[in-house]
C-alpha cells in the first residue's frame, strides 16, 4: 500500500464558495481512485508561484477559475486547439513533461449536449459573448455545428466572437444584437443562455420572447445554481428539451479527471454531490 496520492485542485480567488472539490472528491472515491482535489484561493501576486508549485509537486493537473482563466497562459508550456482559440485556460493538463491549457467549459456544454443531441450540422444560438459564450461557441463549432448565432448587447464583442468563429473553424457563424426580448429564429436547433441572469435568482428570466421556444429546440442553461432557472421553465411549459447548468458543470468536471487521469467518472454520482452541497434536489 502506498500514501503518495495523485494531486489535482482549483487555483481561483475567493475560493471558499467553490463545491468542486466536493463533486471531484466523490468522483475519485467511487472510480477507487487515490487522489485528492485540493481546493487553493490565489491571488493573482501568486499565480507565477502557484503554478511553479504544482509543477513542482507533480500535481497531474488543475482547473483555473476566476481571475485567473486568461493570466495563467502566460506560465504554461502550450494551449489546446479550443483554449487557443478562446484564448482563455480553465484547465491545466501535465503532458509530455509540460503544462497544457485546455479550456472544458464549452466541452462540458457540448458532452453535456449529446445526451440530448449530437451537435453535428445543428444550428446554434449563443445568448452572451462573455466567457462562457465564447467557449460555447468555439467548442459547439469544433464539435461539428453547421452554424452559430452570437447574440450580445455589447455588439463589437458579439460581432467579433461570430468572425472568430466564421474563420477558424468549419462553421458558419453570424452576430445579433440583443437590443431587446429576443426572439429565437425557427432554424435554431439549440438555444443556450451563456449569460449570468438567473443566477442565485429563480425568478430573473433572460430576456428571450419566451413564445418563439417551441418542442423542436434544445433549451440550456449554463446557471448551476438554481438548476431550474425561470428561463428553463418556460421551456419546459413549451415543451422543449432541456438542459442545465448543473450537468454542464458536472459534464466539465468529468471532462478535466478523463484529460488528468484517463478515466471515464460517474457522472451520477458526481451530480449527486454537487446537488446534496448545494441543498438541490439530485432529480431535478
Amino acid at each position: 500500500m502506498g500514501f503518495l496520492s495523485t494531486l489535482t485542485g482549483s487555483f481561483s480567488t475567493p475560493a471558499d464558495d467553490n463545491p468542486t472539490v466536493a463533486m471531484m472528491e466523490a468522483a475519485y472515491a467511487a472510480a477507487g481512485l487515490d487522489a485528492r482535489y485540493v481546493n487553493v484561493d490565489v491571488s493573482s501576486a501568486d499565480l507565477a508561484d502557484a503554478v511553479l508549485g504544482a509543477r513542482a509537486m507533480g500535481w497531474v493537473g488543475f482547473n483555473c477559475s476566476m481571475p485567473h482563466k486568461v493570466a495563467v497562459i502566460d506560465h504554461l508550456d502550450g494551449l489546446g486547439e479550443s483554449a487557443e482559440l478562446i484564448g482563455a485556460v480553465n484547465c491545466v493538463v501535465a503532458r509530455d513533461g509540460g503544462l497544457i491549457g485546455e479550456n472544458t467549459d464549452g466541452r462540458g456544454f457540448v458532452e453535456a449536449m449529446r445526451e440530448q443531441r449530437h451537435p453535428a450540422g445543428t444550428h446554434v444560438v449563443v445568448l452572451g459573448a462573455g466567457g462562457a459564450g465564447r467557449a460555447i461557441a468555439v467548442e459547439s463549432a469544433l464539435a461539428g455545428a453547421a452554424r452559430i448565432t452570437v447574440v450580445n448587447r455589447n455588439a463589437s464583442r458579439g460581432e467579433a466572437l461570430a468572425a472568430l468563429v466564421d474563420q477558424h473553424t468549419g462553421a458558419d457563424a453570424d452576430f445579433q444584437p440583443w437590443t431587446e426580448s429576443y426572439a429565437v429564429p425557427t432554424s435554431a436547433d439549440v438555444v443556450v443562455n451563456a449569460t449570468s441572469v438567473g443566477l442565485g435568482n429563480p425568478d430573473e428570466l433572460v430576456a428571450v420572447d419566451v413564445e418563439s421556444l417551441r418542442p423542436e429546440l434544445l433549451v440550456a442553461d449554463v446557471i448551476p445554481n438554481p438548476p431550474r432557472t425561470a428561463y428553463l421553465r418556460e421551456a419546459e411549459r413549451t415543451g422543449a428539451a432541456k438542459l442545465d447548468g448543473l450537468g454542464m458543470l458536472v459534464a466539465q468536471g468529468a471532462v478535466a479527471i478523463e484529460l488528468w487521469l484517463g478515466v471515464t467518472p460517474n457522472r451520477d454520482v458526481m451530480r449527486a454531490r454537487l446537488s446534496e452541497v448545494l441543498g438541490l434536489d439530485s432529480t431535478i
